[in-house]
């Protein structure tokens, strides 16, 4: 009866670990695909030439913004310009957002140097399909946060769970930092153990960074649903209409100047960069302009009047409460493209370190199911004699 017993035991067992096998899938999953994204514009670069910012000579200079935009609408007659994007490294092509006249939206890879139209697509680039994939799994945002994006930030539950039990199991895992061991004669199993331990120590601080910004991302979620905000919420921004100068009909609007706004902001804010801006969809709306101070890890906002090119609202880090501070850093830190290249690959090195580790503890668990669901199906399958019968 005790064995008969013991026998059920390990068959629940073997169910319990082959169940937890898809999770163990799905975290190794959004792993690889979040470590691709990390490094999404640069295989963007490498693969298309049209995303590179190529001087047509050494001494070959930037052209104004204004520039660039009067020689993409001269390409692009009737093409409605909406935004503009200044990628972190001057290698790479300024990214302009427009609309054409039958109403598509499309995407242009500028030249800055002479403004030429390098290349076009949709606005539903490599990059934007494997940051998709990874962050919510494709699945659409309908009124809300998308199932996908709760499904891939609960995952920051169990990780944050296997590295603070790794840690109590391991008490003296700091000894690997002085000795790293991996054995490679002893069979696939201990060298499996081996790599897993060794990577999760030496991924401890991005483990830490991944985990925690990522269960953000669920509360995030979860207080949206709720109808709970963090961020202060401004009312919108809107030109008064005497503000908005008067053209006669057939007479051509103002001109709205990129470069002068951005001049206003920086005679205000010596330490902004521009990095991503709006031009006004209507004549009561404002030059907008995001871009990075002295503290890399939030974007900073100003709006500018684009007819008196006057700094008429802005939010800069300054103007953010702590928990602002703390909850508006949490994104560049998950994906860490606030300082330019050097730092991507220290990211997409340790997101190759993570996800190598979720690999060797999936194949520990299987080698281990597999061992177990053996020797269920042997205690099933081989035939035991009858007890004699008592005399």
């Amino acid at each position: 009866m005790a064995k008969n017993g013991s026998s059920s035991r390990r068959l629940w067992f073997v169910a319990h670990s082959w169940i937890g096998l898809p999770i163990w899938a799905f975290l190794f999953f959004v792993c690889l695909t979040g470590t691709i994204a990390t490094v999404s514009q640069e295989i963007m670069w490498l693969a298309d030439p049209a995303t590179r910012a190529n001087p047509p000579s050494d001494d070959a200079r930037p052209l104004g913004y204004d520039d660039v935009m009067a020689a993409v609408e001269q390409q692009r007659p009737g093409a409605r310009l909406r935004e503009l994007t200044q990628p972190v490294k001057p290698q790479f092509a300024l990214i302009v957002e427009a609309v054409t006249p039958d109403g598509e939206q499309q995407t242009y890879y500028v030249n800055p140097y002479d403004g030429t139209i390098q290349g076009e697509q949709s606005w539903f680039d490599f990059r934007q399909f494997i940051r998709a994939l990874h962050g919510w799994l494709l699945t659409p945002f309908n009124g809300g946060y998308a199932i996908g994006w709760y499904a891939v930030s609960a995952l920051s539950i169990p990780l944050m769970g296997s590295l603070v039990t790794g840690i109590v199991i391991h008490k003296k895992f700091w000894r690997l930092y002085r000795n790293p061991r991996l054995r490679i004669s002893k069979g696939a199993r201990v060298f499996w153990g081996d790599l897993h331990r060794l990577v999760a120590v030496w991924s401890l601080p991005f483990i830490a960074i991944i985990s925690v910004t990522a269960m953000w991302f669920l509360a995030e979620a979860i207080l949206y649903a709720n109808n709970v905000t963090v961020a202060a919420t401004p009312p919108p921004a809107v030109l008064a209409r005497d503000a908005v100068p008067t053209v006669e009909r057939g007479e051509a609007p103002p001109e709205v100047s990129i470069d002068a706004a951005i001049a206003a902001i920086k005679e205000k804010h010596p330490d902004f960069s521009p990095g991503f801006i709006k031009v006004p969809e209507t004549a009561y709306g404002h030059v907008t302009v995001y871009g990075r101070g002295a503290y890399p890890l939030i974007y900073e906002e100003a709006k500018v009047d684009p007819y008196s090119n006057e700094v008429a609202r802005s939010r800069m880090v300054s103007d953010r409460t702590a928990l602002e501070f703390v909850t508006e850093s949490m994104r560049p830190l998950h994906v860490g493209d606030f300082a330019g290249l050097w730092l991507k690959l220290v990211y997409f090195l340790f997101g190759l370190m993570l996800t190598g580790m979720v690999l060797s503890g999936m194949l520990i668990w299987m080698k281990r199911t597999a061992s177990a669901t053996r020797a269920v199906i042997r205690d099933v399958t081989v035939p035991r004699p009858f007890p004699e019968p008592a005399e």
